[in-house]
């Protein structure tokens, strides 16, 4: 079990920004999300797309502010390994919250999906408009197979687990050809698959037209082999660890099926944000949004809090800015209610010695 002051639910911007503000104001921190990377909608739908509206910063892309972010929280989010830009100290990724249950003394128990336990004095919830999770082939013997994949690997000096085998990709957007692209001119040779497969139930793509052209030349040099059809069902076949898909079940425009087998299977669909079990947790909900109060931007739930696109409030505005500040006023609420005797007036980083010592300058 993992204690801590506060447990931020989502690693997006407004979620890292929060780490930062309760551990600058002394508070221990906790920070999980549901995607195996930081950065939230950010990095899922817009990682290379410029940002316009960031107070002081004229423009930048969303992979660029989360790791702003995530240099600005390393005082309380240190890297776990200083040869690794991904891996960090007290952010747990991957993990999707599941329960969040009251206990005795005020506090509050966390779990995740994979089994991590949080006791936790207080806690945060930005997870934007929810969870975002892939979305699937509709198919449903890939559930939890071993080798099926929904994200590429982030540290590119770690061999991805197809490496050398064959890769299928499915899928026709941005996310999908994107993929296609990246692995297939992977820089180290040895991280390629020995044959790369582009699945789509239809030979026409919704991609940026470079994009597309890059993609097509892959797939007239025989670099990338197409496949056109609809999934229907898939082989398994059991393994220590769990099942692993042998191949595809394709139904064809003539109405035949045929068999694609393959070793690993990457399914690049695009995400969906969901409420998911956050909408069990008993918080007074509006069309799918968090209820708070904007002077504290708490909850129904006591020392729960909600900030950025996942509450609701009059005059609420969707922003990244909004967000940053609903997130300010949070954690000096938190601040308050957690430690009732420590004092209460205003620090500045510009002065504070205090601040200084906990930011490590």
């Amino acid at each position: 079990m993992i204690h801590t002051d506060a447990l931020v639910i989502g690693a997006g911007p407004v979620g890292l920004f929060q780490a930062f503000q309760l551990g600058l104001l002394g508070l221990s921190v906790e920070v999980v999300d549901a995607l195996p990377f930081a950065g939230g909608q950010c990095m899922a739908l817009y990682p290379d797309k410029p940002i316009y509206d960031v107070p002081g910063v004229p423009v930048c892309t969303g992979r660029e502010l989360t790791q702003s972010l995530l240099q600005q929280a390393a005082p309380f989010l240190p890297r776990a390994d200083a040869g690794s830009a991904h891996v960090h100290q007290h952010l747990h990724l991957g993990q999707l919250v599941q329960s969040l249950t009251a206990t005795a003394d005020g506090a509050w128990t966390v779990t995740t999906d994979r089994g991590l336990v949080f006791q936790a004095q207080s806690v945060l919830i930005a997870a934007g408009a929810g969870a975002f999770l892939p979305r699937g082939l509709g198919v449903a013997e890939l559930d939890g197979a071993i080798n099926v994949h929904h994200h590429l690997t982030e540290d590119d000096s770690v061999a991805p687990p197809w490496a050398g085998q064959h890769l299928v990709v499915a899928g026709g957007g941005e996310e999908a050809l994107s993929a296609v692209l990246a692995i297939a001119q992977a820089a180290q040779p040895a991280h390629r698959p020995s044959r790369l497969t582009l699945l789509h139930r239809r030979d026409v793509f919704q991609a940026d037209a470079a994009l597309e052209a890059a993609v097509r030349e892959l797939i007239h040099r025989g670099s990338v082999q197409l496949e056109i059809g609809l999934p229907q069902s898939a082989e398994c076949h059991s393994v220590t660890e769990g099942d692993a898909v042998q191949a595809l079940s394709l139904l064809g425009a003539d109405g035949q099926t045929r068999s694609l087998p393959l070793d690993h299977l990457l399914v690049r669909l695009g995400l969906s944000p969901k409420l998911g079990p956050l909408s069990t947790w008993g918080m007074a909900l509006e069309r799918k949004q968090v209820n708070v109060s904007t002077a504290t931007f708490a909850t129904s739930l006591p020392r729960v809090h909600a900030v950025g696109d996942i509450n609701t409030y009059p005059g609420k505005k969707r922003l990244l800015l909004c967000g940053f500040h609903e997130a300010t006023l949070a954690a000096h609420a938190l601040a308050v209610e957690l430690r009732p005797d420590a004092p209460s007036h205003l620090l500045y980083t510009t002065t504070s010695p205090v601040l200084h010592q906990r930011l490590g300058v």
